[in-house]
């Protein structure tokens, strides 16, 4: 069949009742907002399509009405897999109400679960997800109790355990694109990530299913490079070109940055210093643990502070940041954001990235830390009834060379004071991060130990080392007691090393700490 270029509505009105939908983006970078909206728009109006499932690898949303939120409506949507569910509060209201069913699976997995399924695979074989929650011995990456079917089995092979994820049976995919011709072949020129585009459009062209595509601009057959082409015509079905700027956003930050997608001048911009403060100090410490050379991918939230003050120690030229979407090199950017790069060296694609990711590409990877327990599990992906998600985390933690934990000590409202060298804690955060037992497994210490992988925690009071016995504290902070501000805020007791040391008192003053990448 011939592509067709339609409208808003006609593309609505064929979507069906009971549909399978992938949806493509990563927060607001590749989101096809407009045709998201318009099948919410119709819900509203006519209560129709009813019973979707949604398909979804990595968060797409901006924590309000954007992205997945469009579609967060219950009788809309019966059923969902997505990687992160933290942007899409609608979403989880209607997981933890049990009005659908669902499962939380690792980013890298699901994008791989569409290039597999497009491949005619019975699903995705890894060992991501060992001892985690979605390990089905452990949750199976259940959303809810009203979930039962299990989606992942465990496998083993050659006297070893893997995880087997099922397929994907999407039968409609929404993508976003730059430019299409009359033939449908789609340029991705002004975006700043192809994510997993062509995965999810061929796994929905071989179940027999419908592609559309969001675009801002159609021209005529033969004018497009073909070496830009990121979406075959033979692949797509329906192309709508969207005019409305605000649903056509870069990222749900920027209108349009050429810095994300192409070529610019670099702009050398005078390095501001961070506020120093307990965040800083963490950045700090974990900066110390850099190698010179090393493939690197920095978590979102305090671990974007290592960046920043690599640059004030004029170190960031020393630095091979990734980001799981498939930007490498450049500086990755925050917020709304996130998963851009400004001046890239290169970008593939998401199921590509999470390929090398898996394989142990990444040298030293820097996370958040949200709850830890005695034994050094952690938890970043369900607190309560908030879902944010595993995201990346479980693919990049699993698989990284090195990895590191960061972020302060307690949380919640703390008055931490930095400078001459030392740390004053005036009043502390109410919640002890550091807990008997984590609610849910998003990394698993012993998978950890298994595989004999470095693993710190890093806070800007504490630094510990996981061990297959526990945690073992190795250094403090100066200005603080060891009874009172650290052992006193933790819910169990750490071992304790013989040789404790006292954290570099540079770290703790107001000026550059003259790093050395290692």
């Amino acid at each position: 069949m011939a592509v067709q270029f339609v409208s808003l509505d006609e593309f609505s009105h064929a979507v069906k009742d009971g549909d399978r939908l992938v949806l493509g983006g990563f927060i607001g970078a590749v989101v096809p907002e407009a045709l998201e909206k318009a099948i919410g728009s119709r819900f509203r109006s006519e209560g129709h399509p009813r019973d979707l499932s949604l398909y979804f690898a990595a968060g797409q949303g901006d924590s309000a009405e954007r992205a997945v939120n469009n579609l967060a409506e219950e009788g809309l949507v019966s059923f969902a897999i997505g990687g992160h569910w933290g942007l899409i509060p609608k979403l989880q209201k209607l997981a933890n109400e049990g009005k659908i069913t669902g499962y939380n699976l690792p980013q890298g997995i699901i994008a791989h679960l569409m290039r597999d399924t497009a491949a005619g695979k019975p699903g995705t074989l890894s060992h991501v997800g060992l001892g985690t929650f979605v390990d089905p011995r452990i949750e199976g990456g259940k959303i809810n109790k009203e979930t039962k079917e299990d989606w992942v089995e465990v496998i083993t092979i050659h006297g070893k355990e893997y995880l087997f994820y099922k397929r994907l049976d999407a039968n409609v995919a929404l993508l976003r694109g730059t430019t299409a011709d009359e033939n449908g072949n789609i340029t991705m020129e002004d975006e700043c990530l192809f994510v997993e585009n062509l995965a999810a459009a061929q796994m929905v062209k071989n179940n027999g299913g419908l592609v559309v595509v969001q675009v801002k601009r159609k021209v005529k057959a033969g004018t497009l490079e073909p070496q830009n082409v990121r979406i075959p015509g033979i692949l797509v079905d329906m192309v709508v070109v969207v005019e409305n700027e605000a649903d056509h956003m870069q990222t749900f930050a920027e209108q349009q940055n050429d810095a994300y997608c192409r070529l610019t001048p670099k702009v050398e911009k005078e390095v501001q210093p961070v506020k120093l403060d307990a965040k800083k100090v963490v950045a700090r410490r974990a900066a110390q643990e850099l190698k010179r050379g090393a493939v690197l991918n920095l978590g979102i939230g305090l671990p974007e502070y290592i960046a920043a003050v690599v640059a004030e120690e004029g170190q960031a030229s020393e630095l091979n940041l990734t980001v799981e979407p498939g930007a490498i090199g450049g500086t990755p950017a925050g917020g709304l954001s996130f998963g851009a790069s400004a001046n890239p060296e290169a970008i593939v694609t998401q199921d590509q990235q999470f390929d090398f990711y898996d394989g142990g590409g990444i040298d030293q990877a820097f996370l958040g830390l949200a709850e830890c327990d005695k034994i050094g599990d952690l938890n970043v992906s369900r607190f309560g009834t908030k879902i944010p998600g595993c995201g990346g985390f479980i693919n990049i933690t699993q698989n990284a060379k090195e990895v590191f934990f960061c972020g302060t000590f307690t949380a919640g409202k703390f008055d931490i004071q930095v400078g001459d060298g030392r740390l004053t804690i005036v009043k502390d955060g109410d919640i002890n991060k550091f807990i008997d037992k984590v609610q849910q497994i998003t990394f698993s210490a012993k998978t950890a130990n298994d595989n004999k992988k470095p693993v710190l925690y890093i806070t800007e009071r504490a630094v510990f080392r996981l061990t297959p016995q526990g945690l073992e504290l190795i250094e403090i902070a100066p200005g603080v007691s060891l009874e009172n501000d650290v052992l006193a805020k933790m819910d169990f007791a750490p071992i304790i090393s013989p040789d404790l040391k006292v954290m570099d008192e540079a770290l703790f003053h107001d000026r550059p700490i003259g790093l050395q990448l290692k």
